[in-house]
């Protein structure tokens, strides 16, 4: 097969990269020094995370003029992400660090006080049309099609600025901001986008590129889901653990409880809904637009290399081409042999087998609550800031485990309440929120609203927002929930537990500022399928994702 070119520099999820450039018939050769990049041919930078990190490193190692001298050459050259934005003047994000300067232009952090910061999810890549670009193809590019982007800081968009210097842009919208998903001239290309994470339009895309097809005739599906903007997001959550037998499964419970009820031919055992890697390629298949795992039962008898996990992610990744998040088990440890790991050691394992994000529990909850024992002052030494900084925000989401407490107003506690529309036991008209640590068995003095904007300040990107109350019961989500901890964050919130119906989707996407909405029983027990509820989402008149073929 012939071979490309990858710079690995520390950039995150380069597995996934490499898996996809493997799908669509090319070698890997990794580039380990600057004088590799002179033996390639065909170059790939990818990139994830800070600006500023990302191109110091890329500096100290040495590859800045290497690279640049490949582009000057007429080589063919891909950036992704950060491997785009290192192409320009430089980024708001680190003032005081150039770019290449191969792209005129500079990188402003989105505006965040009309939506979520980071911009995380499916978006368009639409291509800005003249004469010379007709109804043609760019590298593959559908208008209809969606893509996968998580960043905070884009290129805005100016209409006709690089078009006069030669340069085929295709744009993306976010809220009322225009900013670049792709750029490209003669030898070069670039994309805003994880084309490894665009399942079947990142892979065309991918294989238009190394082939060498930067024009191509309009597809008969050109206009496939043809609709601009963020879509609403469809994930699938898989519980995993091993059941009785020692095998490892996905699980599903009921407030938590994965053991089936009394009465039933299975009492007392785990429940067992299908293998690990089997079901995120159905679900995969089905269009989800991200595969969750959560760990539930933490492999303490396992050397840390070895933990099954790792190899679930792996295989996962090698035909799974959405985001992956990984759960369970992120934080400081020790090993078997005595070793000390960190928790960034462990998410490096995680990243370097295939994950996109690591999901972080109980010593989110911890770090929260010595955070406001400090006075809301930032340690440093945490797990969310550790993983941040090295990756970005981006890969690090909080999962929150509350429950609700009933109190008759509001004033009898210090907590956060909200007046709720389902009162309590005792006709209690307010609520609030008590964050659980431990898979919800241990309760602590801490409000959900405390949580979400301590380990917001740390520098998490995502919350995955639970509800032990709902769990299993398949009556929809809890939106009072939902909305008081939209409205007191501005990244992204992930809506889970308690969905049983398509229409509880439509409900959260409807009713709250929910950014993407979660599904795991519903699915498991093949009641519904992501295609089903996204059809009903399409009906409902909402924006989402259609699948399109994988190469």
């Amino acid at each position: 097969m012939p071979v490309v070119h990858l710079l690995d520099y520390v950039a995150g999820n380069v597995r996934s990269l490499a898996n996809a450039i493997e799908k669509v018939g090319y070698t890997i050769e990794w580039v380990r020094t600057p004088e590799d990049v002179q033996k390639a041919q065909t170059l790939i930078l990818p990139g994830v995370g800070h600006f500023g990190h990302c191109l110091s490193q890329f500096g100290r190692g040495g590859y800045l003029d290497p690279v640049r001298k490949h582009i000057q050459d007429g080589k063919p050259f891909l950036g992704i992400c950060v491997g785009l934005q290192a192409l320009f003047e430089g980024s708001d994000e680190s003032p005081t660090i150039p770019g290449l300067s191969i792209i005129p232009g500079k990188l402003a952090r989105f505006d965040g006080s009309d939506k979520s910061v980071p911009h995380i999810g499916w978006n368009s890549a639409t291509l800005v049309r003249d004469k010379q670009t007709g109804n043609r193809s760019f590298y593959g590019l559908r208008d209809g099609s969606k893509y996968y982007y998580v960043h905070s800081y884009a290129v805005p968009y100016q209409q006709g600025r690089l078009e006069s210097a030669g340069w085929t842009v295709a744009t993306a919208k976010y809220g009322n901001e225009e900013f670049l998903g792709a750029v490209g001239r003669q030898n070069v290309l670039a994309t805003q986008f994880h084309p490894e994470k665009s399942g079947g339009p990142g892979l065309r895309l991918l294989k238009s590129f190394l082939d060498g097809h930067q024009w191509s005739p309009p597809s008969p599906s050109q206009r496939l889901g043809a609709g601009q903007g963020l879509t609403r997001r469809i994930i699938a959550c898989l519980d995993v653990r091993t059941n009785d037998e020692g095998d490892l499964v996905v699980t599903k419970g009921d407030q938590y409880d994965v053991r089936d009820k009394v009465g039933t031919s299975a009492a007392g055992l785990v429940r067992n809904l299908g293998k690990p890697v089997d079901m995120a390629r159905k679900y995969y298949g089905q269009g989800a637009d991200e595969i969750t795992f959560l760990n539930i039962a933490s492999f303490r008898n396992c050397p840390l290399a070895d933990l099954p996990m790792l190899e679930i992610v792996r295989r996962t990744a090698e035909t799974v081409f959405v985001p992956l998040t990984v759960g369970g088990g992120i934080r400081d440890l020790i090993d078997m042999d005595g070793s000390k790991v960190s928790a960034l050691e462990v998410a490096t394992m995680y990243f370097k087998s295939g994950a996109d994000k690591v999901s972080i529990g109980s010593d989110a909850v911890f770090a929260a609550m010595e955070y406001y024992q400090r006075n809301r002052q930032l340690s440093g030494l945490t797990a969310i800031e550790a993983i941040s900084a090295a990756y970005g925000n981006q890969a690090v989401v909080v999962s929150v485990d509350p429950k609700r407490v009933y109190v008759s107003i509001g004033d009898d506690t210090e907590h956060n309440t909200i007046e709720t529309s389902r009162p309590g036991p005792l006709n209690e008209r307010f609520c609030w929120y008590q964050c659980t640590v431990k898979g919800g068995r241990e309760s602590v003095d801490l409000d959900v609203q405390q949580l979400v904007q301590a380990v917001e300040a740390m520098g998490a990107g995502e919350i995955l927002l639970n509800c032990i109350d709902r769990d299993g019961s398949n009556v929809g989500f809890d939106l009072e929930l939902i909305e008081q901890v939209k409205q007191c964050i501005k990244i992204p919130v992930i809506a889970s537990s308690g969905a049983g119906l398509p229409a509880h989707f439509s409900e959260v996407f409807l009713k709250t500022g929910a950014d993407a909405a979660l599904g795991a029983g519903m699915f498991h027990r093949g009641e519904y399928t992501v295609n089903n509820v996204k059809d009903h989402l399409s009906k409902e008149g909402l924006l989402v994702r259609q699948t399109e073929e994988v190469l």
